[in-house]
């Protein structure tokens, strides 16, 4: 039997109806990386091993196994949450350890993502750097986080939540910056908010033992294809998106 993972507000699951557009919205992340960046020109057709730091529950790592990455590796740093992954998805390679201090050797992986996991370190710039370092030359480093300018204060998960010019600051250290992103509501929720107001705040007004039927609906109801990864400009977007790349030797 699969272990159950406590709901403690740092990281979400599938499966919590009321936990389902937090889960949808980092899910599209996933299924965005999957759909636009494996198999691309600059990632190559041969990712060899794939990381995904700070892996949570797993699904992310088993969404990018299903689409055909290689080797797949979840790292994450809490026991509880490992012996989960290992029974829900048997198939990734899973490490437990400190994000800042992989214990990697370097130059390994073709593949590295990490989303909505910086915010929650406090030494950033050697999370990234050592991205950099057990990245393979060349190899797409693709990280998320959620936008200081639009994103709910007062998640004491979070040690540091960034703006986008400071996450490609941030990034830009160690890595060759790609492009960057901004993930933001499509027209479905954009309608509801038009008629209702933001879903975000309705959400975290009350507890959701007290929501209304047309929110609970709308939670309940929402999947990865309501929301739109795209560029622009990005002080609106709720989520950051950077695409970089290991730099060559």
């Amino acid at each position: 039997m699969t272990e159950t993972l406590p709901l403690t507000g740092e990281r979400t699951a599938p499966g919590i109806w009321h936990e389902n557009y937090w889960f949808a919205r980092h899910e599209a992340a996933y299924r965005w990386i999957t759909a636009n960046w494996l198999g691309s020109e600059l990632l190559g057709s041969d990712t060899g091993r794939v990381l995904d730091a700070g892996c949570g529950e797993g699904y992310g790592a088993d969404l990018l196994r299903r689409a055909g990455a290689g080797q797949v590796f979840g790292l994450d740093y809490e026991g509880t949450t490992l012996r989960h992954v290992a029974k829900a998805y048997p198939q990734i390679n899973l490490v437990q350890g400190n994000l800042v201090r992989t214990g990697f050797a370097d130059d390994t992986f073709g593949l590295l993502v990490s989303l909505q996991t910086i915010e929650h370190l406090w030494e950033q710039p050697r999370f990234v750097t050592e991205c950099a370092r057990i990245a393979r030359p060349g190899a797409l480093v693709v990280l998320s986080t959620p936008n200081r300018l639009t994103f709910p204060s007062g998640n004491w998960y979070h040690t540091r939540e960034l703006t986008g010019p400071e996450f490609t600051e941030l990034v830009e250290a160690d890595l060759e910056l790609v492009e960057t992103f901004g993930l933001w509501h499509g027209e479905r929720l954009t309608a509801w908010e038009q008629q209702h107001g933001s879903c975000v705040d309705a959400q975290l007004a009350s507890d959701h033992t007290t929501w209304s039927a047309e929110l609970i609906d709308l939670v309940t109801g929402t999947d990865h294809q309501d929301f739109v990864i795209r560029a622009g400009d990005l002080e609106d977007s709720l989520d950051l998106v950077v695409v970089a790349r290991a730099r060559l030797t």
